[in-house]
């Protein structure tokens, strides 16, 4: 039982520095893109979007699923460490010099004669990643997402400036490249700085061996996932306007602010923590159902609420510009709702040692999309038609998932669509009132967002309320020792100020 509570302190900790990270650093970065959205041109992400799909595979492929097999191993040798830190670092200089070379045939391909240097210059991201991998999985290991939180926070807060100097000085897309390399080199130096780690002079065979036989197929299944995931950008990228790929690519960052910010703060902290009782079935069970239920009471009203809110919210943030954004981004709020629902139940895969079957969901689940990518193109359906089908296919995939993650933990798929169907109808009415508020009210931007939002969050608390959802107590109770520890740090540091007084 000390055990158990000790697992639920650490957990709770963790995900305070972890959600911490979520409302400073990405809402940093979200400030820093709405500046760049005001000052850039739609054409300028579009060149980035170009390339973004090679620097996403090779990230991949530098990390090669070691980073999760480091994570759920529970007896990990400074030996290991340094042997996966010498192969990540040799893969990205080794990818980093291919790309150097493909980028003529790159430019080429898109049509875009200054991607050359542009691709040999952000290439480097891969070099600096590298250098911080193991770093960062050994502060993820202990749930040490205070220290991962201070970097994240400094980094976004110097790089986000000197990203906006160099966009109001003219630098275009540029600045879009010095904001990713700077974010990067930044939070890596950091994390050198605040974990005391150094590789010894050794790369041991058999370690490899042994993290590579679990890390290879979630490479696999990693690859086509990123693949598929910024297949658009290369299709938009090709068959339309580099202006329409810089709409399609902005509305993407704002859903993966909201949708895909939410879950890796969540799933970076219940994977160690899952990983820790995978021996014991019934607490597994439990943990995840809850884990679950959670994330869903989180991410459904504010991703609906987005997609109701859309117009004013462009029309507020980012201006009249990127209003084709607006149903782009709708469309992507619509699948990123169950894209935490679904990556929790392919944690329970890794969690249990079946990396067999996550690669076996992932060939199945994309062979789906292409499919319906292949008739959205056929159809001549355009971008909606493609959006269209990322969002037929994520339905799929919350059915696939659940069938399998179900076998694992004796979890149904029917008691996962019963835990979840409440908080889902919840949130989709609350939507459509929030929606047709708006339809009514003056089109003021200012007035419209804060009369939408405070109807939507109304509506959202009563009827969870009036249904009994229990994870409306859940999340009041994580806010209330959320604001303890607030309360405590900051008592702390008043103290530390008096005793130096």
């Amino acid at each position: 039982m000390q055990h158990v509570d000790s697992l639920k302190d650490k957990t709770m900790t963790g995900l305070f520095w972890s959600l911490a990270d979520l409302m400073a650093n990405h809402g940093i970065q979200f400030i820093i893109q709405i500046i760049l959205a005001r000052l850039l041109l739609p054409e300028h992400f579009g060149i980035i979007g170009m390339i973004i799909i090679l620097i996403a595979i090779s990230n991949s492929i530098v990390d090669s699923g070691f980073s999760q097999a480091l994570i759920r191993d529970q007896n990990t040798s400074q030996e290991d460490y340094s042997t996966i830190f010498y192969f990540n670092l040799f893969i990205a200089l080794v990818i980093y010099g291919i790309l150097f070379i493909s980028s003529n045939v790159i430019s080429t391909f898109f049509g875009e004669p200054q991607l050359i240097k542009i691709i040999r210059v952000l290439s480097l991201v891969l070099i600096i990643n590298s250098l911080g991998l193991i770093q960062r999985v050994m502060l993820i290991k202990s749930i040490d997402f205070k220290t991962i939180t201070k970097t994240g926070i400094i980094a976004a807060i110097i790089s986000g400036s000197i990203t906006i100097v160099f966009a109001l000085l003219g630098f275009g897309v540029w600045s879009l490249v010095i904001n990713i390399l700077s974010m990067q080199f930044i939070q890596t130096t950091l994390l050198w700085f605040f974990n005391k780690w150094l590789p010894k002079k050794t790369f041991n065979r058999q370690s490899f061996k042994k993290f590579f036989r679990f890390g290879y197929k979630l490479l696999l299944s990693g690859l086509i996932d990123t693949f598929y995931n910024n297949l658009f950008f290369v299709i938009i990228g090709k068959s339309y306007s580099v202006t329409q790929l810089g709409f399609y690519s902005n509305a993407s960052k704002l859903r993966d602010n909201a949708s895909l910010a939410i879950l890796i703060s969540v799933q970076r902290v219940t994977y160690p923590v899952l990983s820790s009782i995978r021996e014991d079935q019934k607490w597994l069970k439990s943990g995840f159902r809850k884990i679950m239920k959670t994330t869903a009471f989180i991410t459904f009203p504010i991703t609906t609420g987005l997609i109701a809110v859309a117009n004013p919210l462009f029309t507020l943030l980012l201006g009249e510009k990127w209003i084709p954004s607006v149903i782009y981004f709708q469309l992507l709020c619509v699948a990123g709702m169950l894209y935490p629902i679904n990556a929790i139940n392919l944690d329970i895969l890794k969690v249990k040692g079946r990396s067999d079957l996550f690669l076996l969901i992932e060939i199945i689940s994309k062979t789906i999309l292409t499919i319906l990518i292949v008739l959205s193109l056929w159809f001549e359906l355009g971008i909606i038609g493609l959006i269209g089908a990322a969002v037929l296919s994520t339905y799929i995939n919350l059915c696939i998932n659940a069938y399998f993650s179900a076998r694992e933990i004796a979890y149904t798929g029917k008691e996962q669509l019963m835990d979840l169907l409440p908080i889902y109808l919840i949130s989709i009415s609350m939507g459509i009132v929030v929606y047709m508020v708006g339809e009514v009210l003056p089109s003021n931007p200012y007035v419209e967002l804060f009369c939408q939002v405070s109807i939507g969050v109304v509506i959202y608390i009563s009827a969870c309320k009036l249904a009994r959802v229990q994870e409306l107590n859940t999340v009041y109770r994580m806010i209330w020792a959320l604001v303890m520890k607030i309360k405590s740090a900051l008592n702390n540091t008043k103290s530390m100020v008096n005793r130096i007084d």
